[in-house]
């Protein structure tokens, strides 16, 4: 079985979704000034700033989270006086790289991310059965081998994101890590530069013909978001144990130290099986009442990947 696909003749670059993540802004604004080395061939590549006003303030939004908001209700709403900056702004995007669901929209869309967590370089998939995107993947782990580029697949069930990078036929996001809010680090900026280089080279190699046998990948299923313990008035009691910080996509099993309690009482994980937690002590998750989320391994195949004859002319 092979997989045919459209030319890609569109791709955007996102930086400040989160306008204190330093690496995809001073990428993209380089890239604005000088796109040389995200040009490729018949491919109109976009670098773009998501949300200017939080990166003018170095804050993660202005009124609410610009990754959460791609969704029908906050795309379709009205605007009036009162509508919250990143709503307006999400109307925005999608009209200049959307409409989201539409033939119209972006063929591919990288979104510039930086986490507290030790994540290292990790790609970010929405959908475990898009040939493209796991492809591709495939293709950036093996180009940046052997330093590891975890991948994190946030398809589920409940948990619902309606992403910026949505909007476009293809959305990755990529998420590197660690980094403080509002600062930037030369290895972390390089690590997230060169995913993107990889990712532009393989449309580059698709949209000239080359055919990529079928694949398999391993990557991070979310399975479930955890809170911190907390007391009957919502406050923290506990924080991330030190043999579980910065231990992003290793083995949690049960029994394992999982919290700690002021007090020094160490609150073990409590499952049947292992997971593997990542976004650990996130920074920014702590609003969301988020301590770390648990993952499941799996492997995504994809099948034999080519262009489509109707976009060879």
């Amino acid at each position: 079985m092979s997989s045919p696909c459209a030319r890609v003749r569109r791709v955007g670059l996102f930086g400040g979704t989160h306008g204190n993540e330093l690496s995809g802004v001073l990428l993209v604004r380089r890239w604005q000034q000088d796109g040389a080395e995200i040009q490729r061939p018949g491919v109109e590549v976009k670098p773009f700033l998501t949300n200017p006003r939080a990166v003018e303030r170095c804050t993660r939004y202005i009124d609410c989270d610009l990754n959460r908001v791609f969704d029908p209700e906050s795309l379709g709403r009205p605007v009036v006086e009162d509508i919250p900056y990143e709503v307006r702004r999400a109307q925005e995007i999608n009209h200049i790289f959307g409409p989201k669901g539409s033939d119209d929209a972006y063929d591919l869309i990288f979104d510039l991310h930086n986490t507290t967590s030790n994540m290292g370089g990790t790609i970010i998939l929405e959908n475990s059965r898009d040939d493209f995107t796991i492809q591709m993947v495939h293709y950036i782990k093996n180009a940046l081998a052997p330093e590891p580029c975890p991948v994190l697949l946030i398809e589920h069930p409940s948990l619902k994101y309606a992403t910026t990078r949505s909007v476009a036929k293809h959305p990755v996001g990529v998420e590197v890590g660690p980094q403080p809010q509002g600062v930037a680090r030369a290895d972390v900026l390089d690590k997230m530069r060169k995913i993107v280089k990889h990712g532009l080279d393989f449309v580059q190699l698709f949209n000239e013909g080359k055919e990529f046998p079928p694949c398999t990948i391993e990557v991070f299923k979310i399975t479930e978001k955890v809170d911190y313990p907390r007391n009957k008035n919502g406050e923290i009691i506990a924080i991330i144990h030190p043999k579980l910080q910065d231990q992003d996509w290793q083995p949690l099993k049960n029994g394992d130290p999982l919290f700690l309690t002021l007090d020094g009482e160490v609150i073990p994980y409590q499952g049947n099986c292992t997971v593997y937690p990542t976004f650990i002590n996130e920074a920014a998750y702590y609003e969301k009442k988020q301590a770390f989320v648990k993952t499941e391994k799996i492997q995504l195949t994809a099948k034999h990947l080519r262009l489509s004859e109707q976009s060879t002319s």
